[in-house]
């Protein structure tokens, strides 16, 4: 799951960014408003949450949330503020943010707002993404099935082969280049060796063939990669 993180203090970004690095999602931090614009703007990633500061350098958080519903994105965002006025919360929301947390505030209740956004969001609702046989689960970092004796198997995940599934779960049947894996489940701005997804691919698949799924993301040959969950 990607997030899109705007907040212009360093000390702060760094460690919003780091605990949700610590569950698994991507993160793009941009620190002023006009960054966030950019990446907002850009056809090649998908933003799951947006985290916006209500206060920024150039266009601030509550004109980001504006812009976002004026072009009908429905992205769920959390805005974070040091302002604790009943006046100030209500301008938040109706400006189209779908939570509000004052400053200082810990980590533990951040990740608590993000889940509960993630339940309401019509993309998102549940802790477990199911398809066919499989059960991703998002508190566990596992894939759950059942194997041909219906006894319950589970796959232990690391984050990155869980955003892997993740996105390949939801993108039955369709080729996926390495470009777009890159696009959607690398940050902005890093720079990863140029084989990072076939090494990726290869951990994931190894898992995967260990019980008997050895056909579940097939090599589309000069195109990429296609997820077959009726495979085995």
């Amino acid at each position: 799951m990607r997030i899109i993180l705007v907040e212009d203090e360093p000390d702060l970004g760094a460690a919003i960014k780091r605990t949700l690095h610590q569950e698994a999602y991507v993160v793009d931090w941009a620190q002023d408003g006009d960054e966030a614009w950019g990446y907002l703007e850009s056809q090649w990633t998908e933003y799951s949450l947006g985290i916006l500061d209500w206060l920024l350098p150039g266009v601030s958080g509550l004109e980001l949330c504006k812009r976002l519903r004026k072009r009908n994105n429905s992205m769920p965002v959390l805005m974070l503020t040091a302002k604790d006025r009943m006046e100030d919360k209500v301008a938040g929301l109706d400006a189209g943010a779908d939570d509000y947390l004052v400053k200082p505030f810990g980590m533990a209740e951040l990740l608590a707002r993000l889940r509960a956004l993630q339940r309401r969001s019509p993309q998102i609702q549940s802790q477990q993404l199911h398809f066919g046989n499989f059960t991703l689960d998002y508190g566990t970092r596992t894939l759950g099935f059942q194997d041909a004796a219906g006894q319950p198997q589970v796959i232990s995940l690391t984050n990155k082969e869980f955003q892997l599934l993740e996105y390949f779960i939801r993108h039955p049947n369709q080729i996926v280049t390495r470009d777009q894996l890159l696009n959607q489940l690398w940050e902005l701005g890093a720079e990863p060796a140029s084989n990072v997804v076939a090494a990726q691919m290869r951990l994931l698949r190894r898992k995967l063939q260990e019980k008997g799924y050895d056909q579940l993301i097939e090599t589309v040959y000069g195109l990429g990669y296609r997820f077959n969950p009726t495979e085995r």
